[in-house]
């Protein structure tokens, strides 16, 4: 008889691009392509550009389950359908990958007694309400194991008091495909409506515009000095949401409406970085940021604050440099000596282009987490096992 694969469900927020939800859409389809399970998708939310990618592993159905609340008539009856979609599906493994997910697809997960349980932890502070942080708390409890995106994020929920134990780092994964251009430098201008010629060098960062920990503001703070020190220098934000038009009154009220130029959403990250000269992350708190990975793919140095699992992507001196979060003034003097050394700039970049192709590689991904499902099934079928045999034995 043919052995049945086991069946893992990736629970999603959104399709909406974002660090996390990029992640998930990237492992879904890595153990598509691996064979070794058969896929599941649901999500909260079916809306996203990200959705194309998913559709394109040719699953039956993605189903949906609209939150309005965790307070809620609806949250129970969503519950009910999902733990009765689990049970139908005969779901082995279900994982989440962000705070809502976890919330409802554990719980989901608990009522459909799905054999294995993994949360996720992608951030180390800045994001989340102290009821938030209570909640959560009690779904890792419900959870097998818990994935942390780097140590960091590892060392913070130890200091929340989740045993070591059932703690697994697994590192983001970069397709290097993402940051491969396809448009020529002037052809990349035009299309970011940015200024013309080979005189302007781009400082640039990638993050979205909807969470205050991202700090923007000290970003556009460096740029000021920035741009006192190396007058030819222009900065790209490429990312959306409700902060925008704040970000452009700041940079009004610092004199730098004529250099500072928002994106929106940015579809073409490759093309982006490719005329980018120095990139930066600016945030007060992160997990492990996909842009800093990203940017060293992408063959670019990196200015970025040290938070989160940026020290274990970073090598200071070689691949970039870290500062302290808030510290604009460091932030900028890092930026103005890399603009200032286009050689030793562009040694930096292809070294961290190297790292991330040793240590970040889709392929390194998928492999620790084939290996926790399998680690983790054979553990739930032993334990199972012996409690049949302990009945046995109690009855004979």
């Amino acid at each position: 008889m043919e052995k049945r694969l086991k069946t893992v469900l990736q629970f999603i927020n959104s399709f909406h691009t974002g660090g996390s939800e990029r992640q998930a859409v990237q492992l879904a389809r890595l153990l598509s392509e691996s064979g070794r399970y058969r896929l599941r998708v649901a999500c909260l939310d079916g809306g996203g550009v990200l959705r194309e990618e998913i559709e394109r592993l040719n699953l039956n159905e993605i189903p949906e389950y609209p939150l309005t609340s965790f307070y809620d008539r609806n949250m129970l009856a969503q519950l009910r359908r999902s733990a009765a979609y689990m049970r139908e599906q005969k779901i082995d493994v279900v994982q989440t990958h962000d705070f809502y997910t976890n919330v409802f697809g554990i719980l989901a997960a608990r009522l459909a007694r799905v054999p294995v349980r993994i949360s996720s932890r992608r951030e180390t502070a800045g994001m989340r309400t102290q009821a938030q942080k209570k909640v959560e708390r009690g779904i890792y409890r419900l959870s097998h194991r818990i994935v942390a995106n780097s140590e960091a994020v590892r060392q913070q929920l130890m200091a929340e008091g989740v045993t070591d134990s059932r703690i697994v780092t697994v590192y983001n994964g970069l397709d290097l495909g993402r940051v491969q251009p396809s448009l020529s430098r002037d052809e990349a201008l035009e299309h970011f409506n940015l200024p013309r010629g080979d005189a302007r060098l781009f400082v640039t960062i990638v993050a979205n515009l909807r969470h205050d920990v991202k700090d923007h503001p000290t970003f556009l703070r460096a740029a000021r000095r920035v741009h006192l020190e190396v007058p030819e220098a222009a900065f790209v934000i490429a990312g959306e949401g409700e902060l925008t038009n704040k970000m452009r009154a700041l940079a009004a009220e610092l004199g730098l409406e004529r250099d500072v130029f928002l994106t929106g959403r940015c579809d073409r990250v490759a093309d982006l970085l490719a005329i980018s000269d120095v990139c930066v992350l600016s945030s007060r708190a992160e997990g492990f940021s996909n842009s800093i990975l990203e940017y060293m793919a992408a063959g670019r140095p990196v200015v970025a604050t040290r938070v989160g699992g940026a020290s274990e992507a970073i090598v200071e001196g070689e691949t970039g440099y870290l500062v302290a979060a808030g510290d604009d003034e460091q932030m900028a003097a890092r930026i103005v000596a890399l603009l200032r050394d286009a050689g030793g700039a562009r040694r930096m970049g292809q070294r961290g282009r190297e790292i991330v192709e040793q240590k970040f590689s889709c392929e390194a991904q998928l492999n620790r987490t084939v290996s926790l499902y399998d680690q983790l099934l054979t553990t739930t079928r032993d334990a199972h096992a012996q409690k049949l045999e302990g009945v046995r034995r109690e009855s004979a």
